[in-house]
């Protein structure tokens, strides 16, 4: 009787474990096309429908949220493309920092927030610099808005500030907390302090640690007074636009060679 040859896997069309590497990165930027262009669908509906005449201003104000979500959405997008070269298993710089308004981005997040949840969420700041990748920082702010708005009860309050050179994002609840003594150095609960729905909770928060990290920011985690959990983002703070960059000289242009 014949020895029976193993036959190896016919490469699978939409990224298979059978599939070849190039297979694979292809069905991945088909996908991504078509997410796009649903997504580019979904801009061009709600921006008609911001426009439109009978439409009042709360509904405009979350449809004009809308477009601001599907437009972070479409940066996610953007960084997966680039981060699936032929290279993409090698180990990548960050993303270039830039000088952010802290405030601003979060005040955006929290706008979002409180009109997707029944939920009490409060605001207060003032003006924040720092050097950061704006879509890392979304990810980190919205990773733990949204953690603290699953276990809240009722109330959930964000404060932005500066703080002895760093930018602080603080994010409190009144849900059950990490545990009576927080969590660890780096953010993450220790064993025994699982929140509610911890699986949620931890991953969201290891992410946010990976986040910060890279940019020279840290995550702390305690006990607020509202009995549910505090945390914290700290990153290092940047001088604002008009403190960092001398004023522009008119005659810096005005130059003539001579003779």
């Amino acid at each position: 009787m014949g020895t029976l040859a193993a036959v190896p896997p016919t490469p699978g069309p939409y990224g298979e474990p059978g599939a070849g590497r190039g297979e694979r990165l292809l069905w991945r930027r088909r996908l991504r096309h078509d997410i796009r262009h649903e997504l580019g669908t979904i801009i061009m509906l709600a921006s008609a429908v911001v426009v439109a005449e009978d439409v009042g201003d709360t509904s405009r104000a979350r449809v004009e949220q809308l477009l601001g979500e599907t437009r972070w959405l479409d940066h996610l997008l953007r960084r997966l493309d680039e981060d699936d070269g032929p290279d993409e298993d090698d180990d990548r710089p960050l993303p270039c920092p830039e000088r952010i308004r802290v405030d601003d981005l979060t005040t955006e997040v929290v706008t979002g927030m409180r009109l997707a949840t029944p939920l009490e969420v409060c605001f207060t700041g003032g003006e924040a610099w720092a050097h950061m990748d704006p879509v890392a920082l979304w990810r980190a702010v919205r990773n733990v808005l949204d953690n603290a708005c699953r276990v809240a009860q009722r109330r959930v309050d964000v404060r932005v500030g500066a703080d002895q050179g760093w930018v602080v994002i603080q994010v409190d609840d009144d849900g059950p907390g990490f545990g009576a003594d927080g969590g660890g150095p780096q953010g993450r609960p220790e064993s025994g302090h699982t929140p509610r729905r911890g699986g949620l909770a931890s991953l969201g928060l290891g992410i946010v640690h990976d986040l910060i990290s890279g940019y020279g920011g840290s995550l702390e985690i305690r006990t607020c007074e509202m009995g549910g959990a505090r945390v914290r983002m700290r990153l290092p703070a940047a001088p604002p636009p008009d403190a960092a960059e001398p004023a522009a000289d008119p005659l810096a242009d005005d130059w003539r060679p001579h003779p």
